[in-house]
């Protein structure tokens, strides 16, 4: 039922709560992904033109999903085509109400009831389609995006990226990909390909302009995700590693400049995604997955009442099995500071020391950035500096070099004074 008779909320109000319903079940039903998307697009036109006069419904969302379903049949009818009839089948059944209101759950072989999202999600999230297909697919049909908008975050054309969705919606159709939930013994592989689709979104918007929007737009899928899955942990714990990071952005990012954690104002931090976070505990009896520990990660850094207080024990010990788990140098990396910080700046740089020869951080700003913050704890700072000078060279933005550029000035005055 609308909370609202000001027919443009109320229509506002009810896509954001069921236009991923409605567009799943038709694609379902229909087996064509741009006709479900633009059965829904006209469905919220015909709203606009007919709830002013008419006023908004009792059931916006139920209104909106008969009408995408009418608008869907009438152009499979009209095809006239062979091809069309299974599609216009199904979607002659859920508008007959074969499924429920908003045609969003069926009931499985197995008993379980399986959302229509979950497999939007999944299909989308294919390991066969480019990673790029799958991050531009899951912002455009299941975050709701334009395609202006999802051209925009890739820097491209809204024709190229426009192209590049209609490749991966032919490539699910001829290559057969399955709209489903993976089985059982799928499954754990599957989901960590959603759940690497939906970081990487996060992270990409995290890094960019577009931090403030597109971090909301994958929280809210990381949620929706948790709520189809319940009995899996690492939805949970991704949840909570975004809901973490983006509760620092309004401290992370101040007047255009890079702050790095230990100086951000915590006040700034936002309380209530903390909480969330927070609240997101690890299931009873599971082992946790890199998302979980990276979580632990951010939430311990969130624990401190201030830098000082941060318990650097407890995030070597968790960087230790991480790193256990993903061997990555990034990790790595993040693992040296950690040791440097709970146990010695030396210790932090035989660790790092380590990483030198690995060909992945060759021509990245990284490596010196991290020696040249261990050096100057260890009071080395003429050779910090000559490491933030290369670090300088590498940086890939304006705001890192900014960034590192002050941290240079610091450490010379300080080299100065003494």
């Amino acid at each position: 039922m609308s909370k609202t008779d000001d027919p443009s909320e109320a229509l506002a109000q009810a896509l954001a709560d069921q236009r991923l319903r409605i567009v799943a079940s038709l694609i379902r039903t229909t087996h064509d992904w741009d006709l479900a998307e633009d059965a829904v697009a006209d469905a919220a036109e015909r709203a606009l033109l007919t709830w002013p006069r008419d006023g908004v419904p009792r059931n916006p969302a139920a209104w909106l999903t008969t009408t995408a379903q009418r608008r869907a049949l009438d152009v499979i009818r009209r095809a006239g085509t062979e091809r069309t009839k299974l599609a216009e089948l199904g979607a002659q059944q859920q508008l007959d109400g074969q499924l429920d209101e908003l045609g969003d759950r069926e009931r499985e072989e197995t008993g379980v009831l399986i959302d229509d999202r979950l497999r939007l999600v999944f299909t989308a999230c294919h390991p066969a389609l480019p990673m790029d297909a799958r991050v531009a697919l899951t912002l455009k049909v299941v975050a709701g995006l334009s395609t202006a908008e999802v051209a925009r975050m890739f820097l491209v054309e809204e024709a190229t990226m426009s192209q590049r969705l209609l490749r991966a919606k032919r490539k699910i159709a001829h290559a057969a990909i399955p709209y489903r939930v993976p089985e059982a013994s799928d499954l754990p592989e599957r989901l960590d390909a959603v759940l690497a689709v939906i970081y990487l979104v996060f992270t990409q918007g995290y890094a960019g302009a577009a931090a403030p929007q597109l971090a909301e737009e994958t929280i809210r899928l990381g949620r929706l995700v948790v709520d189809l899955m319940p009995d899996e942990d690492e939805p949970r714990g991704l949840l909570a590693l975004m809901l973490a990071q983006h509760a620092r952005r309004d401290a992370r990012l101040v007047d255009g400049k890079l702050v790095t954690l230990e100086d951000q104002d915590r006040s700034r931090w936002d309380r209530q995604s903390i909480e969330e976070a927070l609240s997101l505990t690890m299931l009873v009896g599971r082992v946790p997955g890199p998302y979980r520990l990276q979580a632990e990660l951010a939430l311990t850094h969130l624990r401190a009442a201030d830098a000082a207080e941060t318990d650097w024990r407890r995030i070597e010990r968790l960087y230790d099995r991480l790193y256990a788990l993903q061997p990555t140098p990034v990790v790595g990396l993040n693992r040296a500071v950690a040791i440097g910080m709970a146990q010695s700046p030396a210790r932090g740089l035989m660790a790092l020391d380590q990483l030198a020869d690995h060909p992945a951080l060759r021509g990245l700003h990284l490596l010196p950035a991290v020696r040249a913050d261990l050096l100057a704890r260890a009071g080395r700072t003429t050779e910090a500096v000559e490491q933030l000078d290369r670090a300088l060279e590498l940086a890939p933005t304006e705001q890192e070099r900014e960034q590192l550029a002050r941290r240079r000035t610091h450490l010379s005055s300080d080299s100065s004074a003494d």
